[in-house]
């Protein structure tokens, strides 16, 4: 049975959380693979109490599915205060969260990583990338520094206390003579992870071993994505990036699958493109037209709640998502905020110092540079909140659908035309 892997094709913010609640009862696990707190997914789900919005941070969507294992991979970083006040919040609302598994080799988010990413973000001033302060890239420095601290470190006392001493005291060292900050107490931080220890132990399982199990057992396994193709470390719009790989690749490292049992990569692309911090963004609006996009669209990131900044269709983005994650099934959301504009560009090209690129460039300075270049489609002004087939959709806005699935070079299988789970358009089955 299938490992399907779900990426984000974009900078972020295209609606996973709805891609895999639309698999629903079919996906027997969830596992998040990459990312932290620094990321979230908005679902929204008619229950017997009404409309509920759910905003999750670091736990897998799949948690607010009945019967599905919610896993958190190696790939991702823990702050576990974040981690236990999101459980404690969805068990309030009546979430079974009693499944949720933990990987013991996922790194944890210290006090000082979060310090040290809020410091080093303002000394950068102008040069900032706009991270969230949540000390995610510091903690996968220390991944790749061999200082960090895992989850399953919190129950050897022994250990956890040799190690934090000995990173702390090196980035107090960093805070007091760089920075000019107050040195952390290292005893306290020990004692607020060790605090952690009794309330994780359950949740903690060699998660690789888990999900190689089911997988020989005929279940189907979602492997999601934190953040998206345009914010991948390595393939992204470095240096204004996240600090994982958040790329279909991704997924095997973060979560222990081997590529051979990948059976399908869906990719999830809003119907106009947003990104929030910093960076070059070729089809951003700032002006009224952005402005209409942040306000129907709900642009405000789930995590931080800063406004998000807004533009066209980019489907140069769109082929190179395409590519780097070999995408076999594109979900199309957020549709129905399009409804009512008279024309809608798409980006085509881009023009680069008087030369026409089709593809993204390889040069970071070059696509600083990227003049979009806009083909035009008729817009519509029909109501589609209740379109459940493409026939029930506007001719227009069929006709967009389908000139944005030829340009990205993969089918779209589902269109989203409202924020319900129910409010979707299913076009193809994407488990196959």
């Amino acid at each position: 049975m299938p490992a399907v892997v779900l990426v984000g094709a974009q900078w972020g913010d295209e609606g996973k959380g709805k891609a895999t609640d639309l698999l629903g009862s079919r996906v027997e696990a969830v596992v998040k693979f990459n990312g932290g707190n620094n990321a979230g997914h908005t679902i929204v789900i008619d229950t017997e109490r009404g409309r509920e919005t759910f905003a999750l941070h670091l736990l897998p969507s799949g948690i607010l599915t009945p019967g599905c294992i919610p896993i958190i991979g190696n790939g991702v970083v823990v702050d576990l205060g974040v981690l236990f006040d999101e459980i404690d919040g969805l068990t309030a609302r009546g979430v079974d969260t009693t499944k949720l598994v933990v990987s013991g080799s996922a790194h944890v988010i210290t006090p000082y990583n979060r310090t040290l990413d809020k410091v080093t973000e303002r000394f950068a001033g102008s040069r900032r990338i706009g991270t969230t302060g949540r000390g995610i890239g510091p903690t996968y420095a220390d991944k790749m520094n061999r200082t960090g601290i895992r989850v399953q470190d919190l129950f050897d006392e022994h250990l956890l206390r040799a190690r934090v001493t000995a990173a702390a005291e090196y980035k107090n060292q960093v805070l007091v003579k760089v920075y000019n900050r107050r040195a952390l107490d290292v005893r306290a931080v020990i004692d607020e992870l060790l605090g952690y220890a009794a309330r994780l132990r359950p949740m903690v399982a060699d998660t690789s071993l888990l999900i190689a199990d089911m997988l020989d057992e005929g279940r189907t396994v979602v492997l999601e994505a934190a953040q998206a193709t345009l914010l991948d470390v390595d393939h992204g719009t470095y240096p204004f990036v996240t600090s994982s790989n958040a790329t279909a690749g991704g997924a095997c490292t973060g979560s222990g699958v081997p590529p051979t049992r990948i059976t399908g990569v869906i990719g999830v692309v809003k119907a106009y493109t947003t990104r929030v911090g910093e960076g070059p963004f070729p089809t951003e609006l700032l002006d009224e037209q952005g402005d209409r996009l942040r306000e129907a669209g709900a642009e405000f990131g789930t995590t931080t709640g800063r406004p998000r900044r807004c533009g066209w269709f980019d489907a140069v983005i769109g082929r190179y998502a395409t590519r780097i994650n070999g995408v076999t099934d594109y979900v199309l959301t957020k549709l129905d905020v399009l409804t009512g504009l008279e024309e809608i560009p798409v980006c085509v090209a881009y023009d680069i110092d008087g030369v026409l690129h089709e593809e993204l460039p390889a040069s970071q300075s070059q696509f600083a540079r990227a003049v979009p270049i806009y083909e035009t489609f008729p817009g519509w002004d029909e109501d589609m909140a209740k379109a459940r087939s493409l026939d029930d959709l506007p001719r227009t806005a069929r006709a967009y659908v389908a000139a944005l699935e030829d340009m990205i070079r993969a089918p779209i299988s589902a269109v989203g035309v409202g924020p319900g789970r129910e409010e979707i358009v299913t076009v193809r089955d994407l488990l196959g």
